[in-house]
C-alpha cells in the first residue's frame, strides 16, 4: 500500500507575495541569481506564451508532466520553482523532489530516490507532488530508460518536470509522455530590464558602454550576466567596458581588431608574431579570438564569397581546436586563409 504524506497546514499555504519575496530574498550573501530568481509566473522574464499555458493547466488542475529544453540561464529551472509555488505556497519545497542529473545521472538513482519519492501519495489539494530533473540529457540511455517507466506507472502520484538544453538527447519514449515548451534566449530588452532593476538594489554603478558590454556577452543567458554584474561589483568601484571584458577574460573588441587587421595587411611572421604576443599578454586562447572574430569579419569590405569562405574556415578551425587540435598549425592555417580571402575579394566576381 502506498504511503500516504499529511497535507501541509492552513498556516504553510500562504502564497502572499510579500512573504514569497522575502523568503527569496532575505540573505545578502546569496549569489545573485538566487537572490533574484523569479518567484511568480509573472516575474519570470520573457516566455509569457509559456507561463500563461501553465497557468491554464494549473487552473483546472490538468497539470501533465512538463519537458523544457532550450539555451543555458532561458528561465527553466526559474519557471518550474515559479510553478511550484504558485501550486503548493509557502512550502513548496515539502512537495517536491529537484535533481540535478549532471550529477546524479545513473540508473541507481531512478530506482532509489525517484521511484521511493513517486510512490508516496499525499493529500495535498492538488493530490500530486512533483519531480524536477535538471540537465536530464545528462542521463545514460538505461536511467532513462527506467525513467520512462517510472513516470508512466506513477502518473496519479506525481507529476515530472524534465529539463534539459539538448531535447534530442531524450528518449523518444520520455518526450512523447511530456507536453514540451522551447525556452529560447531571452531577448536584449528583457535582460537589460531586469538587469536595470538588480543595478538599482544594489548599488552598482555601471556605465553605459559597461552596460552595452554585459548585454552583448550575456547573449540572451541572464544566468550568464547576473554573474558577470556580480563578479564585476565585487572587483571595481566603477563597472565600464574594460572592466567587463576583464572580468570575463573575453577579448577586447580592440584586440579583435587588431588581429584581424594584422593577419588582412601585416605579412605572414609579423602577424604570427604579433598575435601569439597578445595570447600570452592577455591569457587568451585562439578559440577566444576566433569567436570575437566572427561579428568584426561582418564589417570588412569583402565581396560575398570570400567573407563566406573566411567565416566557414573559421568554423572549421573552432571545430577542430575543440577536438584538440594544436593551436600553433591552426593559427598558420587561419593566417593562410585570411591571405586567400583577401585574394578572393581583390577579383572580379
Amino acid at each position: 500500500m502506498d504511503e500516504v504524506e499529511k497535507e501541509p497546514s492552513s498556516k504553510s499555504k500562504g502564497k502572499g507575495k510579500a512573504s514569497e519575496h522575502e523568503e527569496a530574498y532575505d540573505n545578502d550573501n546569496l549569489p545573485w541569481v538566487e537572490k533574484y530568481r523569479p518567484v511568480t509566473l509573472d516575474d519570470v522574464v520573457s516566455h509569457k506564451d509559456i507561463t500563461s499555458t501553465i497557468e491554464k493547466f494549473i487552473e483546472k488542475n490538468r497539470l501533465p508532466h512538463l519537458l523544457f529544453y532550450g539555451p543555458p540561464g532561458t528561465g527553466k529551472t526559474s519557471t518550474i520553482l515559479a510553478v511550484a509555488r504558485r501550486i503548493y505556497g509557502k512550502d513548496y519545497r515539502k512537495q517536491i523532489l529537484e535533481l540535478n542529473a549532471s550529477d546524479d545521472r545513473g540508473i541507481d538513482v531512478v530506482r532509489e530516490q525517484i521511484k521511493n519519492f513517486a510512490e508516496t501519495r499525499t493529500l495535498f489539494l492538488k493530490g500530486y507532488k512533483l519531480i524536477i530533473l535538471d540537465e536530464a540529457d545528462m542521463m545514460t540511455t538505461a536511467a532513462q530508460a527506467a525513467l520512462r517507466r517510472v513516470i508512466e506507472q506513477y502518473t496519479k502520484n506525481v507529476r515530472f518536470c524534465i529539463i534539459c538544453n539538448y531535447v534530442n538527447k531524450i528518449i523518444p519514449a520520455i518526450q512523447s509522455r511530456c507536453t514540451r515548451f522551447r525556452f529560447s534566449p531571452l531577448p536584449i530588452t528583457e535582460v537589460e530590464r531586469r538587469l536595470s532593476g538588480v543595478i538599482e538594489a544594489e548599488g552598482v554603478k555601471l556605465t553605459e558602454d559597461g552596460k552595452k558590454a554585459l548585454l552583448k556577452l550575456s547573449k540572451g543567458d541572464m544566468r550568464r550576466a547576473l554573474n558577470v554584474l556580480q563578479a564585476c561589483h565585487a572587483a571595481y568601484d566603477l563597472i565600464g567596458e574594460d572592466e567587463i571584458y576583464n572580468c570575463t577574460g573575453n577579448p577586447h573588441p580592440t584586440d579583435i581588431e587588431s588581429v584581424v587587421n594584422s593577419m588582412l595587411s601585416d605579412d605572414f611572421t609579423t602577424s604570427y608574431k604579433m598575435i601569439s604576443a597578445l595570447k600570452v599578454e592577455r591569457g587568451l586562447a585562439l578559440p577566444d579570438l576566433i569567436n570575437g572574430a566572427y561579428e568584426y569579419i561582418e564589417t570588412i569590405d569583402f565581396k560575398p564569397h570570400a567573407r563566406i569562405y573566411l567565416l566557414d574556415f573559421l568554423a572549421t578551425t573552432e571545430h577542430r581546436l575543440s577536438s584538440g587540435a594544436n593551436e600553433k598549425i591552426q593559427l598558420t592555417a587561419l593566417l593562410g586563409a585570411f591571405k586567400n580571402a583577401v585574394e578572393l575579394s581583390a577579383k572580379s566576381t
